[in-house]
């Protein structure tokens, strides 16, 4: 999957949660979304450094599918429901991914796969 692809579909994610919260009310809770952003950063380490098998299970059309679903799912229970905190940490997390996508795709940033030399765990 291309990098507009990715972005897509993190920004389709994006919008359900920001409904999800819109629909109760509220705006996205600092801390859940801190929380968030720093997990996608922990995850973009980790995806950076295990590049090639994280990008050949991404690729997996299912597998992202699931994801999307899963999204929605969360999206759907945190409107419904009101869970504030898991939408805002969705928030902070989506957010996040998107911003450094955008510092990648520009040239600000390496792609996490740089990060370590180009390797696989290695």
């Amino acid at each position: 999957m291309t990098a507009r692809g990715d972005a897509s579909l993190a920004a389709v994610a994006l919008l359900a949660f920001g409904v999800a919260l819109a629909r109760r009310g509220v705006a996205p809770a600092p801390i859940p979304t801190i929380v968030g952003a720093l997990g996608t950063l922990a995850f973009e380490v980790v995806a950076g450094r295990y590049h090639e098998r994280v990008r050949a299970l991404w690729d997996r059309p299912i597998v992202r599918a699931i994801a999307l679903a899963a999204a929605f799912a969360g999206a759907t229970a945190a409107g419904r429901l009101g869970v504030r905190p898991i939408a805002s940490f969705a928030v902070g997390a989506l957010a996040t991914y998107l911003c450094l996508l955008g510092l990648v795709v520009v040239g600000v940033l390496a792609p996490p796969r740089e990060w370590f030399g180009g390797r696989d765990g290695q």
